[in-house]
């Protein structure tokens, strides 16, 4: 765990641990190659101006990153998270200077995929959820709730019932043959729009509509998303069974195939 590339001290994250002001991204790295760099840094710079009114030094994130990764070998899921470790929490408009933590944890083994997730909906919505924040109280106790419940993760919908994403991922649906993202406030995820670029490739449709949890369950297959896992299938929604999906089988093998970027 790096802050600015030096070891971090308590001091240093004690405003990232009382406050949770802050913004990051997850990147699983592979022989110094990412899936969706450009994405991951567009993302990063958008969510510092919009966090602290400030740009971010890009080239130098990269290679912060880049060691951090070299340090700990491949595959490793390498996160970078922006804080101000100085903010005062009663002058949070104060001048702000970003500063770049970088850690590491160990990557999913290679060949190993994680078993169909069952879902259940829980009415909930991040707090600006085109930012990826670094305050998840929220969605982990969601995760948590839904857990207890008997289910693996918890599915996010609106106060109008519309289906949005989970605590730490994006959901996509199939169609009639298409990809279906659901129209409702949520992040806009780096593995969701490199599907996007698969799902092109493949001349599969992609559509973005409303979709009510009901409707869901009536969907011929699902998967959910994210940098460290890829794509994972959903094998039920609220108790409901969904089918396997050969569509989702297909946009799987097509994202794995990306090589990614050099870091």
């Amino acid at each position: 765990m790096e802050l600015n590339g030096r070891p971090v001290s308590t001091g240093e994250l004690a405003s990232l641990a009382l406050y949770g002001y802050g913004h990051f991204t997850t990147m699983l790295v592979r022989d110094l190659r990412v899936r969706g760099l450009d994405l991951h840094t567009r993302r990063l710079a958008r969510d510092c101006r919009t966090l602290f009114g400030s740009d971010l030094d890009l080239p130098r994130v990269r290679e912060l990153a880049r060691r951090t990764a070299r340090e700990h070998g491949s595959p490793t899921v390498v996160r970078v998270t922006v804080y101000d470790p100085h903010m005062d929490l009663a002058r949070p408009d104060a001048s702000a200077l970003p500063h770049v933590l970088v850690t590491a944890r160990p990557a999913p083994a290679p060949g190993s995929a994680p078993p169909p997730v069952r879902l259940g909906t829980r009415g909930f919505c991040r707090d600006a959820p085109e930012v990826k924040g670094t305050g998840l109280f929220g969605a982990i106790r969601e995760r948590r709730a839904a857990r207890l419940d008997g289910y693996d993760d918890a599915l996010f919908t609106t106060p109008e019932g519309l289906v949005s994403e989970g605590p730490t991922w994006n959901i996509g649906f199939v169609d009639g043959g298409g990809l279906v993202w659901p129209e409702a406030p949520a992040l806009d995820g780096v593995t969701a729009r490199l599907i996007d670029r698969v799902a092109a490739d493949l001349g599969v449709p992609v559509i973005r509509r409303p979709l009510t949890a009901s409707a869901a369950t009536r969907m011929s297959g699902a998967f959910v998303t994210n940098a460290a896992t890829g794509l994972r299938p959903v094998a039920a929604l609220d108790g409901v069974h969904l089918p396997s999906s050969p569509v989702v089988t297909r946009l799987a093998h097509g994202y794995a195939e990306l090589s990614g970027d050099r870091l």
